[in-house]
């Protein structure tokens, strides 16, 4: 059935989903990403800036595990109005979660990675290549009795 969508401004677009689709119509719905992330290389390291607006320091979490960084941020916000008699006449809850995760190598460990927020950005910054000690070979002896 030939119908415009309410979540699409392309109406050519929608003719054309709908001759083809089957069974049912599935809704696009137009999101925009979530954790946007600019990466620069500065003087050896790399700085990540992690657009994280509406949330505070306190619902963020870094973690640095098998060469992998994972950002996390959690979010619960309630809001409340009513009118002079104490009913409500708003009344809204959201709960939100994202997280995005960054392949940055087995040698770094937690001391090598530098974290700010600031203005609802998280800048994080880690060396580009960290100098790992060889290791010494040990000589090992077996014990004669």
């Amino acid at each position: 059935m030939l119908r415009p969508s309410i979540f699409s401004n392309n109406f050519v677009d929608d003719m054309f989903n709908d001759m083809f689709s089957f069974p049912a119509r599935t809704f696009k719905r137009e999101t925009t990403p979530v954790m946007k992330t600019d990466v620069k290389e500065v003087e050896g390291n790399y700085e990540l800036a992690i657009d994280l607006p509406g949330y505070r320091k306190e619902d963020l979490q870094v973690e640095l595990k098998d060469g992998y960084l994972t950002v996390s941020a959690n979010t619960n916000k309630e809001e409340n109005e009513k009118d002079e008699e104490g009913r409500y006449v708003r009344r809204e809850r959201y709960t939100g979660v994202c997280k995005r995760t960054f392949y940055v190598g087995e040698a770094l460990e937690q001391e090598d990675i530098k974290a700010a927020f600031e203005n609802g950005v998280l800048t994080l910054v880690f060396p580009k290549e960290k100098q790992v000690a060889p290791e010494v070979e040990e000589n090992r002896y077996i014990q004669i009795q």
